[in-house]
């Protein structure tokens, strides 16, 4: 009951800060009146302590222990004031999220600029349900910092809220903000299922793109490295004595080629179907073989490479979606 009570709270101050700040647009700077800052347990425990000195100073008419009490009172008070201090002014010039598959951390890339010769100590970002990462930013630098979000579900997935915290420069206080920025992601489909690959076919790449796949003929000669190559085709002793980067090929057909669709997934359900897909996808990348997609609405022509794989996986994590 009291973690229920707690998390209702808690999503009301976020919602009445969310309410406050607005959304935040790029570059944002960091300013006073977004910021909240709030004892921690180590300081709440030395303000007990602080309490208990001031009794007993003014019980016992010790003028030393009184001494002691304000001046520790006033350390409380400068680390309070340095800590609001950490994240005031503190820029966020750029920031976007990387594709993931659903089930697994995605990766934020966050970039972080300092206008002041004050450093920056003990910062964190969070996300959501995912461990926060610490960073410390030097004067009059910037630097780029990679956190983690939970993907959760196939799609596009918004993530509305980060948090960015401090507990420099003693501990005492934790003074934070929340960053409520238009970031987005496209989630693939889990890489899921144990089905094998469907028969293979020839004959359904164009010469250029036959040209460009390594076949299990005889070998013909060296060309020219294009985008989407394989690194296993490619002539590393011949780039290691200087020369550039060639690609082995070979005469005949080519190699097999892959029409993916949900052709004998039937008595599985959608998204059982798109994980199977996926898993489909990243077989043909292993065994470097060209792959299409065939689905209602989500065609793409067959083709091989990093690019054509992530624009696969693009139309699967998309399947079915409304259009933003």
């Amino acid at each position: 009951m009291f973690t229920a009570t707690r998390r209702h709270l808690f999503q009301r101050v976020e919602r009445w800060a969310r309410k406050r700040q607005g959304t935040d647009h790029l570059p944002l700077q960091l300013l006073g009146r977004r910021l909240y800052i709030l004892p921690t347990r180590t300081g709440i425990g030395f303000a007990l302590l602080l309490f208990v000195m001031l009794v007993a100073g003014l019980n016992y008419g010790n003028s030393l222990a009184l001494f002691l009490t304000f001046t520790l009172a006033g350390f409380v008070l400068v680390g309070m004031h340095e800590c609001q201090r950490t994240l005031q002014g503190l820029e966020l010039v750029q920031a976007q999220a990387a594709d993931c598959h659903a089930g697994t951390e995605g990766l934020l890339e966050l970039r972080f600029s300092n206008p002041q010769r004050l450093p920056r100590r003990a910062l964190t970002i969070a996300s959501p349900g995912s461990a926060a990462t610490c960073f410390e930013l030097d004067g009059n630098s910037v630097i780029t910092v990679h956190a983690k979000f939970q993907a959760a579900h196939r799609g596009r997935q918004r993530l509305d809220r980060l948090e960015l915290a401090s507990t420099a420069p003693f501990g005492l206080f934790r003074c934070w903000t929340w960053l409520t920025l238009p970031l987005e992601a496209i989630v693939y489909p889990r890489v899921a299922g144990t089905r094998a690959l469907p028969a293979a076919s020839a004959g359904r790449l164009t010469p250029q793109s036959v040209a460009n796949l390594p076949g299990e003929d005889e070998w013909e000669g060296l060309r020219a490295y294009q985008i989407g190559d394989s690194p296993r085709s490619i002539a590393w002793k011949a780039w290691a004595r200087g020369a550039p980067l060639m690609v082995a090929q070979y005469a005949g057909s080519g190699g097999s080629d892959y029409l993916l669709g949900f052709a004998g997934l039937e008595s599985l359900d959608l998204e059982a179907r798109l994980s199977q897909l996926a898993a489909w996808i990243g077989e043909c990348a292993r065994l470097d073989a060209a792959c299409g997609l065939q689905l209602p609405g989500a065609e793409a022509p067959m083709g091989r490479g990093t690019a054509h794989r992530t624009a696969l996986l693009r139309r699967l994590a998309l399947y079915g979606a409304a259009p933003p």
